[in-house]
């Protein structure tokens, strides 16, 4: 597994985390880099404040393209690799498109249900193909 996919999946584990507990998961990050528990890749911090920093519009375009399925329903680990998916896929210019839905892809398929990596596919790949009226 490489650095930056470790950096993934612990970014995704400070924000279901947050989210299970109803915290803030700069909080939590913060928290767990003062507690000498924190991640050792500067990328998974990347990745978590550039989620909270955009969440608002990145919760608005899952929430119009995950036709049918409002995000509270969501399988929490589905929401927040979608979340990770998007704030890549619209803000992290050195992350090809396709290296941030294979990796999403990966993370549900290991942590999530049967049915996650078609949803995630389906969602990240309607992101991708309407992103330059998005950005």
């Amino acid at each position: 597994m490489s650095a930056r996919s470790k950096a993934r999946k612990r970014a995704l584990d400070v924000l279901y985390a947050s989210d299970m507990r109803s915290e803030s998961p700069v909080e939590a990050l913060d928290r767990a880099i003062a507690d000498g528990e924190g991640p050792t890749n500067d990328y998974t911090a990347t990745i978590v404040r550039g989620v909270v920093e955009h969440q608002a519009h990145i919760d608005e375009l899952l929430s119009s393209y995950s036709e049918g399925w409002e995000l509270s329903r969501m399988p929490a680990v589905d929401r927040n690799v979608l979340r990770i998916g998007v704030w890549e896929l619209l803000y992290a210019d050195d992350v090809p498109d396709a290296v941030a839905v294979s990796e999403a892809m990966a993370l549900v398929t290991e942590l999530s249900t049967d049915e996650s990596p078609q949803f995630v596919n389906g969602i990240l790949g309607s992101v991708v193909r309407n992103k330059q009226t998005i950005v």
